[in-house]
């Protein structure tokens, strides 16, 4: 599996199997096992991807007992969510612009 310190969410989500992930993990927490269970994945690259997920800060992992429980990491969601909104702006503005363009003409 690649590396991806410095990686950027949005890249760290372009892979299907952790896209995938996170779709169960905004369901409810889960340990490794129970997103194995759910995708067509085995447990070592669940827990890769995993791994990948929270050094991109994505998700958050806590001890339950002998077993570790994963979740959605506000702040790293909260992140991706900015941008999607910076990029909805700025395609808004584009659009205005033109239309003010077009109105002047």
């Amino acid at each position: 599996m690649a590396t991806y310190q410095g990686a950027d969410g949005w890249e760290i989500l372009g892979d299907p199997s952790r896209r995938a992930i996170v779709q169960c993990l905004a369901e409810r927490p889960r340990a490794v096992g129970e997103l194995a269970d759910e995708l067509p994945i085995s447990r070592p690259a669940v827990s890769q991807h995993l791994r990948v997920l929270k050094d991109a800060g994505l998700v958050e992992d806590e001890a339950s007992g002998t077993r570790r429980v994963y979740r959605l990491n506000p702040a790293g969601v909260s992140a991706l969510r900015d941008q999607l909104d910076m990029f909805w702006k700025r395609t808004l503005q584009g659009f205005s612009e033109i239309v003010e363009d077009e109105e002047r003409s």
